[in-house]
């Protein structure tokens, strides 16, 4: 992932910062996501958000629901809806699995990070994730805390 950050064509829109938070994130999946041409220009202008929304399987297509793309004020004919469901693009393989880990293993699909790929066009990561209870939280957290506490120890000590 580093060699697309030093890419100019790279750009994230918007990114869920909660979902590591919240989820065990155990595999991603990278889709296109169909939009019209006013989201397009609203999404090249800036702030997106896909905080609130989560990823289905229905029907044998993946959606994208919930996810905000604010409104393109030079539209004037052509203006889109802020929260529509969005279709995702993927392989049909892929989007069986995340069917499979939905529907039988109790997974949830979660947005991870929306972004502009190399060739300018919008991608979307989504991870295939088991929700977290309160003590995996907690034990997240203790263990970030430490790794932080781990390193200024070893900075003061250099």
């Amino acid at each position: 992932m580093a060699k697309q950050k030093s890419d100019p064509n790279y750009k994230v829109i918007a990114e869920n910062r909660r979902a590591r938070f919240d989820y065990a994130i155990e595999d991603d999946v990278e889709c296109g996501v169909v939009l019209e041409g006013s989201e397009v220009k609203a999404l090249r202008n800036g702030g997106g958000n896909i905080a609130e929304s989560y990823a289905a399987v229905e029907d044998g297509e993946l959606w994208l629901v919930n996810s905000y793309v604010p409104p393109y004020e030079q539209a004037k004919m052509f203006k889109h809806i802020e929260r529509r469901r969005r279709k995702l693009l993927a392989s049909r393989r892929e989007i069986a699995n995340m069917w499979n880990a939905t529907q039988r293993k109790g997974m949830t699909l979660v947005p991870i990070v929306m972004y502009f790929n190399h060739k300018g066009r919008i991608k979307l990561k989504i991870g295939i994730a088991k929700g977290k209870k309160n003590h995996d939280k907690r034990a997240t957290e203790a263990k970030r805390d430490w790794s932080r506490q781990k390193q200024r120890l070893l900075k003061d000590h250099s």
